[in-house]
């Protein structure tokens, strides 16, 4: 199961995290988040204990979308070390969102 990131424990679970941290910033009125959610909630799932994977409701908090120049959704951004170091803006297919974690991961 994805995480929920809130603003109250984005810091801790992702920034802080010492694992690869995935994101998808999404919003329920958005058709193309809807084909990207199934995916993220797999690959929950499929790398648990391996990496952090959750997602950011837009409406409900925004001010994480702004701290990482969110302006389209679906966006996914995967973090190392608390940093931004990769970003998927659009629905993609699973496989893409998978090579990117995985090399990551290393």
């Amino acid at each position: 199961m994805a995480v929920e990131f809130t603003e109250e424990n984005f810091d801790e679970l992702a920034v802080k995290s010492d694992k690869v941290v995935m994101v998808d910033f999404w919003a329920a009125w958005c058709g193309p988040c809807k084909m990207v959610g199934p995916i993220v909630e797999d690959m929950a799932t499929e790398f648990e204990g391996k990496a952090v994977i959750g997602k950011v409701d837009v409406d409900k908090y925004g001010s994480i979308s702004a701290k990482f120049g969110v302006r389209n959704i679906p966006t996914i951004i995967f973090m190392k070390n608390g940093e931004l170091v990769d970003k998927s803006v659009g629905a993609v297919p699973k496989a893409t969102l998978v090579a990117k974690l995985e090399a990551l991961m290393g």
